[in-house]
């Protein structure tokens, strides 16, 4: 069971999200709490791995901390169930003792990272950060290049509509859009409204449904 999670917390996952953490030290489960929660995450402590694996199978966390320590390395076990059961969020493994084998065994066992305790606040803030958007960048890249955007019968898009196309078909808002692109939220409108024209639908929701129902043969040139 969580140790510290507060029915607020759990509810609603924080304003930027949920962090799990285990590690049998107080101090640092305090400074991780303190810290994550006024950067606007909700932090989660678990009393054993075997907690944080279940209840990682019913919620998302956005980052996950696990200790090891040379005697107790039942954490590099939660770290390779983890990645076995595809969790998605960066893991960072913590550990007292900073030797370089071990950190090792981290990184090859899919942690995104090692640090060595005790935990400095403005480090860990700056990494953590760091993780969940390189993640997030990642995933983003994986969900767009899976959209397929040749419409056949449909007048072309051209490139910045195709980007727009891809960003609206992983579930991005225009102000989403607008913000990786680089463009105004106006502008992008433009291009939204250029696209179901050009398409031939009267919404978002028929744009899609047109985009996805194309299956294997969107991609296929005229």
């Amino acid at each position: 069971m969580p140790l510290n999670a507060t029915a607020k917390n759990i509810s609603n996952g924080g304003s930027k999200g949920e962090v799990f953490v285990v590690d049998d030290d107080a101090a640092t489960r305090e400074t991780l709490t303190k810290t994550l929660r006024k950067e606007g995450y909700a932090v989660i402590s678990f009393a054993s791995g075997a907690a944080l694996l279940s209840y990682a199978r019913i919620r998302k966390p956005v980052c996950v901390f696990i200790e090891v320590g040379l005697s107790d390395r039942s954490g590099f076990d939660v770290l390779r169930k983890l990645r076995a059961e595809n969790c998605p969020a960066p893991i960072f493994v913590t550990s007292t003792d900073g030797v370089i084998p071990m950190a090792v065994e981290a990184i090859r066992n899919g942690a995104f990272d090692f640090i060595v305790k005790p935990i400095r606040v403005s480090e860990i803030v700056v990494r953590m950060g760091a993780a969940i958007d390189e993640v997030a960048r990642a995933a983003a890249v994986a969900d767009v290049s899976n959209v397929p955007l040749h419409l056949p019968g449909c007048e072309p898009l051209n490139t910045r509509e195709r980007q727009v196309l891809a960003r609206l078909a992983i579930g991005e808002t225009n102000k989403g859009i607008a913000r990786h692109l680089g463009l105004s939220a106006r502008t992008v409108e433009g291009y939204r409204a250029a696209i179901l024209r050009k398409v031939g639908v009267r919404n978002a929701t028929e744009l899609l449904r047109r985009v996805f129902s194309q299956g294997g043969q969107a991609n296929r040139p005229n």
